[in-house]
């Protein structure tokens, strides 16, 4: 395979990880490397972290024969026509981002492989002082946290930097958002976009976590174990919250939520459907989605029940957008990577880090393998 936009005759064949069947991956030695679209860059990747839904698809969703894999950070090897003209990228940049990985739809796309294609719109610019691991973990909490405020939740404002130098009364003036799973690596980039955006992002986390929510921009954090949690929540924000973006979404994160909602309620985004019985509770007053960032992509979802989506160009577009105005902040030095347990061991070791986080999710941290 040789690509017109780059003098490096690039090879037919990748080592990838193949879907067997659930719960089995095996790895391959001769899978072919996908032909280049017009808005795609051909990346040879570097760095993929695992993330507790590359675990949960391959279980009780696999794509026999396809590439799994979500996130994904390596050096951009061939440009598509359109990504060329444009000039956002050029060969030789490193770059992170976020797939649908194990899609039945797409068996040839997954983060898990030597060389991988992704969308040019929806891919981050690593910043000089970021390695290939730290970045590894960024495409799908970017994408997810992105969406899930300004798309689902539809807090005010956008992904942009406002003025930090904003008085007490203008303070006053901000809205709490309410980012419940503060530490996980959403969790982090919701906390960081809110502050980025002139918002009050709350989070609540355990109490080993604490300093790493407000690393990341928690203006307060709250035990979630605490019996008093969510009247410490209302306490604090004069009964007024009307934001929460739920990264657990567990039975009892989702009443933590709608108990901390203020008196006039407000709108309330889990990340996988939520409790319908405890929606019910204030069906008035909150508003509930669920968001699916597999969606992000405009393309078909090719899972069952409540987890399919339709094929919606706009959802591609909005994500260009928030992914343009992550990259400005990137280019800024305003993000900051979530910590990651890094580790070697190559594809194969990826195959055991799938079943260390079906077992056990890290705290506080995201698992990544270096396979460069």
């Amino acid at each position: 395979m040789t690509s017109s936009n780059t003098s490096t005759t690039l090879p037919r064949q990748r080592t990838a990880l193949i879907v067997q069947g659930p719960g089995k991956l095996t790895v391959q030695h001769d899978v072919p490397v996908p032909a280049l679209a017009a808005d795609q860059v051909l990346v040879k990747t570097a760095a993929v972290a695992i993330n507790p839904v590359d675990a949960k698809m391959l279980d009780f969703s696999p794509a026999s024969g396809a590439i799994p894999g979500h996130d994904f950070a390596g050096t951009v090897v061939a440009l598509g026509d359109d990504t060329k003209a444009s000039g956002r990228f050029a060969v030789g940049d490193r770059v992170a981002g976020y797939l649908y990985g194990n899609n039945k739809g797409k068996p040839e796309v997954g983060a898990f492989a030597e060389y991988t294609t992704a969308y040019a719109d929806v891919l981050l610019k690593i910043p000089d002082n970021m390695s290939f691991a730290e970045a590894a973990g960024l495409g799908l909490g970017v994408a997810t946290a992105a969406t899930g405020l300004f798309r689902e939740l539809k807090v005010p404002g956008s992904v942009d930097v406002k003025d930090s130098t904003q008085d007490a009364d203008a303070k006053n003036d901000r809205e709490f958002v309410l980012v419940a799973g503060g530490s996980t690596a959403t969790g982090t980039r919701a906390l960081q976009l809110c502050k980025l955006a002139g918002l009050r992002p709350i989070a609540t986390c355990s109490p080993a976590n604490f300093n790493l929510a407000l690393r990341f921009g928690a203006e307060k954090v709250f035990d979630y174990h605490s019996p008093t949690c969510a009247a410490d929540i209302k306490a604090y924000t004069k009964n007024e919250l009307a934001y929460a973006l739920d990264c657990v979404t567990e039975s009892d994160t989702t009443q933590l939520c709608y108990a901390a909602m203020g008196r006039a309620g407000g709108r309330y985004v889990a990340l996988e459907p939520f409790r319908e019985q405890i929606a019910k509770t204030r069906a008035l007053t909150v508003e509930p989605s669920w968001l699916m960032a597999l969606d992000i992509f405009g393309d078909e979802v090719h899972l069952e029940g409540e987890y399919h989506r339709e094929a919606n160009p706009k959802n591609r577009e909005n994500a260009a957008k928030l992914f343009a105005g992550v990259q400005a902040l990137m280019d800024r030095g305003l993000i900051e990577a979530h910590p990651v347990k890094a580790e070697r061991g190559g594809w194969q070791g990826v195959v055991q880090g799938v079943d260390t986080v079906r077992k056990q999710p890290l705290s506080g941290q995201k698992l990544v393998y270096s396979v460069a």
